[in-house]
């Protein structure tokens, strides 16, 4: 381990040897973060620009600031409000039998975890939805606990995406975005994005 680390401080030392110093900027997700510290991010990915400031890619992470919040920009040059509902509504043939937990991320920001055991869930996600392009990711892991209940594709666990209205006590999908499927016969995790417009 040792070898492996030294070339890398070695360089970095020769980096900041011959470069000014000027201050550079780190940022999460797009938002700035100067001045943090302690924190721990992982499964992210860092890039460093043409300025040497430092860009922290991280899905599930959502910086929170302190005194007035600041507004979400929409992603893809979307401007306005949304004019549209969205929901996220589940569906399984045989509940528990795919033994699939799915966590549901929205512009970076955890949603909810969707459970295999449950019966159908409905929920509304327009609050995570801007105006313009947004990204939505799955990541389904497999609990089979002690035993693994089928192998079969026949057994499946699906999440449907979509603009739709609420009628009474039931809720209308009248525009299908996507449709999210894992089955039985599956056993590694998945990890999924998808981008819809918000409108």
């Amino acid at each position: 381990m040792r070898s492996l680390v030294r070339p890398v401080l070695v360089a970095v030392g020769l980096l900041a040897a011959s470069a000014p110093l000027v201050a550079k900027s780190v940022f999460l997700n797009g938002v700035n973060i100067d001045g943090v510290a302690n924190q721990t991010f992982e499964n992210c990915t860092v890039e460093i620009d043409a300025q040497g400031n430092i860009h922290i890619k991280a899905k599930g992470y959502q910086v929170q600031t302190q005194g007035t919040p600041t507004t979400p920009q929409p992603v893809g040059g979307g401007t306005g409000m949304l004019t549209r509902r969205y929901w996220i509504v589940t569906e399984k043939n045989f509940p528990g039998m795919t033994q699939y937990d799915i966590d549901v991320f929205i512009n970076s920001v955890w949603v909810r975890r969707l459970s295999g055991d449950e019966e159908q869930v409905v929920f509304e996600v327009t609050k995570y939805v801007k105006s313009g392009n947004n990204v939505i990711h799955f990541t389904a892991s497999k609990n089979m606990g002690a035993t693994r209940k089928s192998h079969s594709p026949h057994h499946y666990f699906k999440v449907i995406v979509g603009e739709g209205n609420v009628g009474g006590d039931n809720v209308m999908i009248d525009n299908p975005l996507l449709e999210y499927k894992r089955t039985a016969a599956e056993s590694r995790t998945f990890n999924d994005n998808f981008t819809f417009v918000g409108r």
